[in-house]
């Protein structure tokens, strides 16, 4: 396969979904869950499983877009997380609710309210994480290898995060701590797989000399191939079990890292592999030119 060949092909498929994604965003926003937001917590110890549509019957008429997980070994308690701000008023009527109707010790209840400041806390360091490990990765690729190499990885990460970024708005999927969690998973496991090919690119370069740039790159990638795809198999299926046995909290972590490692490994073929080609190219016409 002449993966350098059809690289337009990969950018439109890429640019496609990240296009989608932004309108999406612009259109309807992130769907933010209250880390970022602010709102209210409930946590109700029932003592026994009662199911989520069960609970959702009660929630609807103060929040149809609650979330409402079971927690515990037994999954005899539940956490109610609205994005509204409730009063105390409200927040006990709703535990009243649930105390007539289940019969719940009112020590097996919790609440608590989240301002929207500390989301605003946790964008900020997400967002100067980001920055660090960026410059850091920027820094240490460099130096193992060019500084073409760093810019092709870097831009395949900023690719990985546009990805997830689309993959939240379009499946409305919500953005709590697990949307930080994935994006960071997203980043490290992506930059796994760009360097293994790299470093394939610049072992090819010492052994095989005389090859075009193009069929050094694609040689490079084909003999990577299998190695990467067996990992993202593997990884793949961890997470989906993960996604399917999982409770509610996991699996809004699992979906966006299914659809992450998809990413990772595409990014890692597909766009870092052929930038770094384009970006060598260019050096090779300018010095021919000169």
């Amino acid at each position: 396969m002449n993966i350098i060949n059809k690289r337009k092909v990969f950018y439109v498929i890429s640019s496609t979904i990240i296009i989608i994604g932004l309108i999406m965003m612009v259109a309807k926003g992130l769907n933010y869950g209250i880390d970022f937001t602010g709102g209210t917590s409930i946590q109700i110890k029932i003592g026994r499983m009662v199911s989520v549509d069960e609970l959702r019957e009660i929630m609807d008429n103060y929040d149809s877009n609650a979330s409402i997980v079971h927690v515990g070994n037994n999954k005899d308690e539940i956490i109610i997380k609205s994005n509204k701000d409730f009063d105390n008023e409200k927040i006990n009527e709703i535990v009243n609710i649930f105390v007539e109707k289940y019969d719940v010790k009112t020590d097996g209840v919790q609440s608590e309210k989240f301002m929207a400041t500390m989301g605003d806390e946790i964008k900020k360091k997400a967002v100067i994480s980001s920055i660090i490990a960026a410059v850091g990765m920027l820094i240490y690729i460099t130096w193992r290898f060019e500084l073409k190499f760093a810019i092709a990885a870097i831009v395949a990460l900023f690719h990985d995060v546009l990805i997830i970024l689309s993959i939240y708005a379009i499946f409305g999927i919500p953005a709590n701590n697990a949307f930080i969690a994935a994006i960071l998973t997203t980043i490290g496991y992506s930059i796994n797989d760009t360097i293994v090919i790299f470093d394939r690119i610049r072992e090819e370069t010492k052994l095989s000399p005389r090859l075009s740039l193009e069929d050094l790159v694609n040689l490079s990638i084909k003999k990577s191939l299998t190695r990467t795809i067996n990992t993202s198999i593997t990884t793949l299926v961890a997470v989906i079990i993960l996604y399917i046995v999982g409770v509610e909290d996991v699996k809004v972590l699992a979906l966006p890292l299914i659809f992450g490692i998809f990413s990772g490994t595409y990014s890692s073929l597909f766009i870092a592999s052929p930038i770094w080609y384009a970006l060598k190219n260019r050096e090779i016409f300018k010095t021919k030119k000169a």
